[in-house]
């Protein structure tokens, strides 16, 4: 019996060593992009397949927004904990603010999003994104912030990111859970996750008349290479006007 067991091990062991490299798990590339650091306003030059991308930032509030607001603009900053990673850098370093003031309490928001020529741009992701942080700055007050992300088939998804009734600077991480579609399942799909905007909420309860927020370094993980298989380019094959393009010439 004993005999007999080992052999069954044995053959187990040339069956797994014996395996083609092909049928081995794929290896992940696991990698950090820094989508904007808020101080090069519009000229981010963001490399996503093989594009450089810029933008600006815009607000769009709801409905009992203040005459006169929201204001917005870049301003000299940066958290502490990055100004240390930035040692000896000849470079001014920006964030960027905005401020609000609603005329009555209640469910008020705004949504702070990436604008392309004065309209919503909604920035591609790179991979499989496993988290985003960013850096915001609370001034106390019960305000409720959101990620707002498209998936690969068009939904908008939203992502709690916590209260922003804090003082001063602190780095906020979301992870992107596992059920949101990332990968196109037809050629008509979008290839990568978008990112669309952040979103304010006020508390019922909270002041609205007076109340500032600033954002500073976007960046998220990813296993850039997920979606690269054997034939990935010929998504993008331009077939033209012709009815046939398999003429030799």
């Amino acid at each position: 019996m004993k005999r007999e067991l080992k052999v069954l091990i044995g053959l187990a062991c040339l069956f797994v060593l014996g395996l083609p490299v092909f049928a081995q798990p794929n290896a992940k590339s696991i990698e950090t992009f820094v989508m904007d650091d808020f101080d090069s306003a519009g000229a981010q030059k963001y490399l996503h397949n093989g594009k450089e991308l810029s933008w600006d930032w815009g607000v769009n509030p709801s409905r009992f927004i203040a005459d006169g607001f929201p204001k917005t603009g870049y301003f000299p900053g940066i958290p502490m904990s990055l100004k240390q990673l930035h040692k000896g850098e000849d470079k001014e370093f920006k964030v960027f603010g905005v401020k609000t003031a609603f005329k009555r309490k209640g469910d008020n928001f705004f949504e702070v999003y990436p604008t392309l020529d004065d309209k919503p741009f909604e920035i591609p992701f790179t991979g499989h994104v496993s988290q985003m942080d960013f850096w915001v700055w609370g001034a106390g007050y019960k305000y409720y912030l959101e990620v707002l992300v498209r998936d690969t088939i068009g939904t908008v998804k939203v992502l709690p990111a916590g209260s922003l009734a804090f003082h001063g600077w602190k780095n906020v991480i979301v992870n992107i859970p596992g059920w949101i579609q990332q990968n196109a399942l037809r050629r008509s799909d979008r290839d990568s996750l978008l990112f669309v905007g952040f979103r304010i909420r006020s508390d019922a309860s909270e002041y609205v008349d007076d109340f500032v927020v600033y954002f500073d370094q976007i960046k998220y993980t990813s296993n850039s290479l997920s979606y690269i298989y054997d034939g990935y380019e010929l998504n993008d094959v331009d077939f033209g006007d012709s009815d046939d393009v398999s003429e030799a010439k």
